[in-house]
């Protein structure tokens, strides 16, 4: 039986997929009433930032149930994934959480987490559409700095010094409080739009159907579509972090068809 899920996170990341995660079996404390604020006095280096990202994916995967080598979500994953090994540079490492979410998300430096409920509904190519756009966002840096201000503005809101010495080890609460400001964070349109555009090439370089973008689109809309019955429990935050579904779905069948590339016979790959 799959964990119990206790907080809607997606992703969209230095953790986005779609948005941050939800996370089994562990109670975050609600956020710190009253509006929080950028500690203007905290600097970071590159370095410490990617001290901060492990910890969190760390923290995440230890709170998660993750699928073994041998699973079969695993196994499907590992086959799916074949190739894409890095993004614009930034190594890429694959997980699933087994979770009832219907979600998946990536962090800034690679590390990418695909729900296991989420695989249940979708195809082998609409499951590369919504890792593509993902690790898009990776590419461009959006995931970066979308952790670093979500990291300022709750883990270390209280003022943590970085200047000059070792960084502070995050305890619980504070990554309680990082993975909620990530839940709330929002992407652009326009970094949307240019995720989807890396995942396209991402796909197509690696030797993937770059049709998989619009037909994870097209399988979003259908869940959002159907998100006021029995997907109303299971669905998070995915639909109003993503916009404009009918318009990035157009954008994507219209490249594809421009390329000649032959669209995906059948959908159903499980």
């Amino acid at each position: 039986m799959k964990n119990r899920k206790f907080l809607k996170v997606i992703v969209l990341l230095a953790c986005v997929v779609l948005t941050v995660p939800a996370m089994a079996q562990f109670n975050l404390k609600k956020a710190i009433g009253g509006a929080t604020k950028v500690v203007q006095a905290v600097t970071l280096t590159d370095d410490q930032m990617s001290e901060y990202v492990k910890e969190y994916v760390d923290w995440m995967d230890a709170h998660n149930q993750v699928c073994a080598d041998d699973n079969a979500y695993a196994i499907r994953l590992k086959k799916l994934t074949e190739g894409l090994s890095d993004a614009d540079g930034i190594p890429l490492n694959f997980k699933v959480y087994y979770v009832t979410d219907v979600n998946a998300f990536a962090c800034a430096d690679g590390s990418v987490r695909v729900f296991s409920s989420l695989m249940d509904i979708m195809s082998d190519e609409e499951l590369l559409g919504v890792i593509g756009h993902e690790i898009g966002h990776v590419a461009h840096r959006d995931s970066k700095k979308g952790f670093r201000t979500a990291l300022l503005t709750s883990a270390l809101k209280d003022g943590v010094s970085s200047q000059g010495g070792k960084i502070a080890t995050l305890t619980d609460s504070q990554l309680g409080d990082l993975t909620e400001a990530l839940v709330n964070a929002r992407y652009s349109q326009k970094q949307e739009c240019g995720a989807d555009d890396y995942g396209y090439e991402f796909l197509k370089k690696a030797g993937k159907n770059p049709w998989a973008m619009a037909l994870s689109f097209r399988k979003l809309k259908e869940l959002q579509e159907q998100s006021g019955a029995q997907l109303s429990s299971k669905l998070n935050q995915l639909f109003s972090t993503h916009p404009d579904l009918n318009l990035r779905i157009k954008r994507m069948e219209e490249r594809a068809t421009s390329e000649g590339i032959e669209k995906p016979a059948s959908s159903v790959s499980k």
